[in-house]
């Protein structure tokens, strides 16, 4: 009952919660050049490596999919990198609507990824039709390069079908480790999101995906984790989640 109260607070509301921590990990960034091959997990001391994303993780998945030893500016697998809002390609001190990229100041305002009229700006009957992010809105590939992109709610759906997850802790930060059939495995530090300047639910992680919540489009599909519960779901597009990219194949 308590995950159920908490997800009706963390993950459908576009506002705050009285459980705040501001302590985040560092964001330092270094050059790149360690070997794609290794394994993130295997030494918590380990430096994968920043920009452009030298370290990626072959899960062995459905898809081919490759994902990311780290997040979007951090330096290690267990730095909780940057935030963004959904769409925006630059963290910030302030995650509301009225600094939100794409909107009039305010949610049923939207100017870009609006896919009914009636949440359009000022109810003009604005629609564009977009429901996936384009590489100039995504943080991954503002930070990373061509190739690299925020994954889809299916590739999220798929690491989650394909792997197998437990609540852990790497160089002093919690968060879950998710390993695959082929021994190789990512781990998803739990660092909270930002709404206004304060940072909401330290003990959770929250990870933005590519993919609008068309029910609604002041949302957009995201991914959660806690110590008993891990999902997608969707999250208000203001708020400043983490971005763990992807790629389909290196090049």
């Amino acid at each position: 009952m308590a995950v159920v109260a908490m997800l009706s607070v963390g993950m459908w509301s576009c506002g705050k919660d009285d459980n705040t921590n501001e302590s985040d990990a560092g964001t330092t960034q270094v050059d790149p050049g360690i070997d794609p091959g290794i394994d993130p997990g295997i030494d918590p001391g380990t430096d994968p490596g920043t920009y452009p994303g030298a370290v990626w993780v072959d899960l062995g998945l459905p898809s081919g999919l490759l994902w990311a030893a780290h997040n979007v500016g951090a330096s290690a697998p267990e730095d909780y990198g940057d935030r963004f809002a959904w769409g925006e390609v630059a963290a910030k001190i302030t995650y509301n609507w009225s600094t939100y990229r794409y909107c009039n100041g305010d949610y049923d305002q939207l100017t870009k990824y609006c896919n009914k009229s009636s949440y359009g700006s000022g109810y003009n009957g604005f629609t564009d039709d977009l429901s996936t992010l384009e590489p100039a809105d995504d943080a991954a590939t503002a930070a990373w390069g061509d190739g690299a992109r925020t994954p889809t709610k299916e590739e999220w759906q798929e690491l989650m079908d394909n792997t197998t997850s437990e609540w852990t802790t790497l160089g002093g930060v919690i968060g879950r480790r998710f390993t695959a059939a082929n021994g190789s495995s990512i781990f998803l530090p739990a660092a909270g999101y930002r709404w206004d300047d304060e940072l909401n639910y330290a003990s959770y992680g929250y990870y933005w995906s590519s993919s609008l919540y068309t029910d609604n489009p002041n949302f957009a599909w995201s991914f959660y984790l806690c110590s008993d519960y891990q999902s997608v779901h969707y999250n208000c597009r203001n708020n400043g989640l983490i971005v763990c990219p992807v790629r389909s194949s290196l090049r």
